[in-house]
């Protein structure tokens, strides 16, 4: 079947002509499908749909998912296993009763030493940069993905406050991308980010608790969009699809559950009131004004932990361990409330909230949004857990005020925190009110409008002054150098749903010139 995948190579180019030219292949800046608009490019997207080569790459989707989401249930089963037996299992084995309050010390140091050793010395630099944001662009060669697997596995099990899914994303895409290029090299690059962009919807296609919402992160983050959005994104729904099945199946299977994201107990929630939409407004700027900090001192971090990475790696993970011990000698709660991505723990916090004091929320959102900052500086990972739970953590706080029900609060502040980390509304809105279930509509409106102004706020905050150098922490945008340990051919591949030569509509591989 890589022969199918590679079989699009020409049939997604200009109608009648080669995709180098100026129709709707990759050209030098113009517009596609000079000659003809946008109704040319929807005809070149109607005759890829119909071809033979595009069923083949469907085919190939479908191979690809199987084992893909295989590896990632992998992936998330072991660092699931390694967790309880670092922090409790291991203690204990040492003859100590119970896991000490200063045992996160020694663990997040070594954590810290095997995350630096694998972003200096191995290819790919462990990873994406959590810093620059999340992305969905890009694939990393073979030869990178050992180093990105260790050093997730290093963050993630040890304690560090990142989540999964950006390691998830890489290894995904890279192994998709690497098998193809292996199989069919001299593809054009657009062939390989479309089979990337598959593999990467495969491997999170049950992480955020559906199939859709996953595909709807990678779509939005990608910016697919126009009349090419069926032709590329259809083949990574299909592996989403499969995906989710493999994991169900093998979490079945195993007796592991699916590791997606969830909330098993949701309170009522009640119609909004016009006092809920002004808390909305609040928590909304909040949010942004939090995450806007929060970045600058990440950013700030990273800047002397790149000249010395091994010892400042060691000391952030250090001390991310005060502020978990600080947080559970302060307020009598487990020092894992601060440790870890939060994703296992968002249930347990809404479900609990009763028994979480005022200061003791107020401890909890501040050491984990310094322990957030601090990680995202030297670590590998993935920012989307940590926010959801900085932000339903800070809800949960302010539900305490007067006319605030504690499941609006939640939500809004999970979805207004999540945009101004991520920068994806869509994205965080759904998020938001598909965990709460069926009650995600009743609270809909309030995150919308808490996502609406910290989105726009955070724009705001994030603009630097007239006549600034941008910030080298800052995302990259649109052709930015590819990192270290990028896919062979041109560094990192364009995103299956990028804008190749600054207004070219993408494809599945067509029109080599």
């Amino acid at each position: 079947m890589a022969g199918g995948a590679a079989g699009a190579e020409g049939a997604a180019g200009t109608p009648g002509g080669t995709g180098g030219g100026t129709g709707g292949g990759p050209g030098t800046g113009g517009a596609p499908g000079a000659g003809s608009g946008g109704n040319g490019v929807a005809a070149e997207a109607d005759a890829l749909l119909r071809s033979r080569a595009y069923l083949a790459l469907l085919g190939f989707a479908v191979l690809l998912g199987v084992p893909i989401s295989a590896a990632a249930f992998g992936f998330l089963a072991l660092t699931a296993k390694l967790e309880p037996l670092i922090y409790h299992d291991l203690p204990r084995s040492l003859g100590f009763d119970g896991t000490p309050p200063w045992w996160p010390v020694p663990m997040l140091a070594v954590g810290g030493v095997l995350t630096a050793l694998c972003v200096r010395f191995l290819p790919g630099a462990g990873g994406h940069e959590p810093t620059d944001g999340f992305s969905a662009t890009g694939t990393f060669g073979l030869s990178a993905l050992p180093g990105v697997f260790l050093a997730a596995l290093a963050t993630l099990s040890f304690g560090a406050v990142l989540g999964p899914e950006a390691p998830l994303l890489a290894l995904g895409g890279g192994l998709a991308a690497g098998s193809i290029r292996l199989l069919r090299p001299g593809l054009p690059e657009r062939t390989y980010a479309v089979v990337g962009a598959t593999g990467s919807f495969a491997a999170v296609s049950s992480l955020l608790g559906s199939p859709l919402l996953g595909a709807f992160l990678l779509m939005e983050a990608a910016g697919l969009g126009g009349p090419m959005l069926g032709p590329v994104l259809v083949p990574g729904l299909l592996a989403s699809g499969i995906g989710a099945l493999i994991f169900v199946g093998m979490g079945s299977w195993t007796g592991l559950g699916t590791y997606s994201l969830k909330l098993p107990h949701v309170p009522k929630a009640a119609d909004p009131t016009a006092a809920e939409f002004g808390w909305a407004l609040l928590i909304g700027l909040a949010a942004a004004l939090i995450a806007a900090g929060l970045r600058w001192l990440a950013r700030r971090l990273r800047r002397h932990v790149e000249g010395h990475r091994l010892p400042l790696t060691v000391l952030l993970g250090l001390v991310v361990a005060g502020l978990a011990i600080a947080y559970a000698e302060g307020s009598g709660k487990p020092a894992t409330d601060v440790l870890y991505s939060g994703q296992t723990a968002m249930g347990p916090l809404l479900s609990d909230a009763a028994t979480f004091s005022i200061g003791t929320l107020a401890l909890l959102v501040v050491c984990k949004v310094l322990a957030y900052s601090a990680s995202l500086s030297a670590f590998r990972g993935g920012p989307i857990f940590p926010a959801l739970f900085v932000g339903a953590a800070g809800g949960v706080l302010m539900s305490h005020l007067p006319g605030l029900p504690l499941v609006a609060a939640f939500a809004t502040g999970m979805g207004a925190m999540s945009v101004a980390m991520l920068r994806l509304p869509l994205t965080s809105v759904l998020l938001a009110t598909l965990l709460i279930g069926k009650d995600g509509l009743t609270v809909m409106p309030l995150v919308i409008v808490a996502v609406v102004v910290s989105y726009v706020a955070t724009a705001v905050l994030s603009r630097p002054p007239a006549g600034a150098a941008p910030d080298p922490g800052a995302a990259p945008g649109p052709g930015a150098a590819p990192g270290p340990g990028a896919a062979p051919g041109h560094g990192t591949a364009p995103a299956s749903g990028s804008v190749p030569g600054h207004g070219t509509a993408p494809d599945t591989g067509a029109g080599s010139g």
